[in-house]
């Protein structure tokens, strides 16, 4: 296995530890603890960090593969939809987005099976929207994490809160752009599925 594969799967593994710092502890409650919330999105930075890595390493050493196709937009997706799903826990991000991002993901990943499966196997990368999703999302996730964990906690819960929600929002409609885009760029897998 390559050093891009390995990269993808390191952040794979990044994931679990990342759920295992945020959920000793939620914002707002008594048991709020920042140093762990930082510690998290100091994980989620370098998981995130890895995204950038591989796939720059991949195309510069001729190194891209379609396990690192298929592996590299499903360790994006386990990775910022956890962070979500926690941020919908402390009520930062609305169910709606959640909601927009999970159905995005779903069709997409439902239309790279289907494209796998046809007669000439085409596994399809991430297009340019699809990525341009992916660091808006890390982006929102990180200034999420880390703007809690950095800022007094009354300051902490109104405006970073305030601005992490209004993030959660572009994301979803970035989100939604992608995945319609991509859906109509590859329509004639869906033409040609029996």
């Amino acid at each position: 296995m390559n050093l891009p594969n390995k990269l993808t799967l390191a952040r794979i593994i990044l994931v679990p530890v990342f759920m295992i710092f945020v959920s000793l502890t939620r914002f707002g409650q008594e048991d709020f603890n920042s140093t762990l919330y930082l510690i998290a999105g100091i994980v989620f930075a370098v998981a995130s960090f890895t995204d950038f890595l591989d796939g720059h390493l991949a195309r510069k050493w001729n190194m891209v593969t379609d396990f690192g196709k298929f592996a590299d937009p499903l360790a994006d997706k386990l990775l910022t939809t956890v962070a979500f799903i926690y941020m919908m826990r402390d009520g930062v991000c609305s169910p709606v987005v959640l909601c927009i991002i999970l159905a995005r993901e779903f069709a997409v990943s439902g239309l790279r099976m289907v494209a796998a499966g046809a007669k000439d196997g085409k596994v399809i990368a991430a297009n340019m929207w699809g990525k341009v999703k992916t660091v808006l999302q890390m982006l929102s996730i990180i200034f999420y994490f880390f703007g809690t964990a950095l800022v007094p906690g009354a300051v902490a819960k109104g405006d970073v809160g305030f601005i992490a929600s209004g993030l959660c929002w572009l994301v979803a409609v970035v989100t939604a752009v992608s995945g319609i885009k991509y859906l109509w760029d590859n329509r004639s897998f869906i033409n040609t599925a029996k």
